[in-house]
């Protein structure tokens, strides 16, 4: 089984940064930001890309900028 959009489960470390506003959107891609941790626009977090961190990245792929983290 695949995962969308284009995060895959792995062992890996993520970079995820929040590249636009919440401003208009849904109340659940709200939640899932705050949930990662990112509170405002340049905000980054590293977390290992299991699947529940996964899931929320597909959540909202369109708000965020994912990187492997060094």
């Amino acid at each position: 089984m695949t995962t969308p959009k284009n995060v895959a489960v792995s062992t890996a470390k993520l970079k995820i940064t929040q590249i636009k506003s919440t401003i208009g959107g849904k109340q659940n891609q709200k939640d899932t930001l705050r949930s990662l941790g990112l509170r405002h626009i340049g905000a980054s977090t590293v977390r290992t890309a299991d699947a529940v961190t996964v899931g929320m990245i597909n959540t909202v792929p369109h708000l965020v900028k994912v990187e492997e983290a060094n």
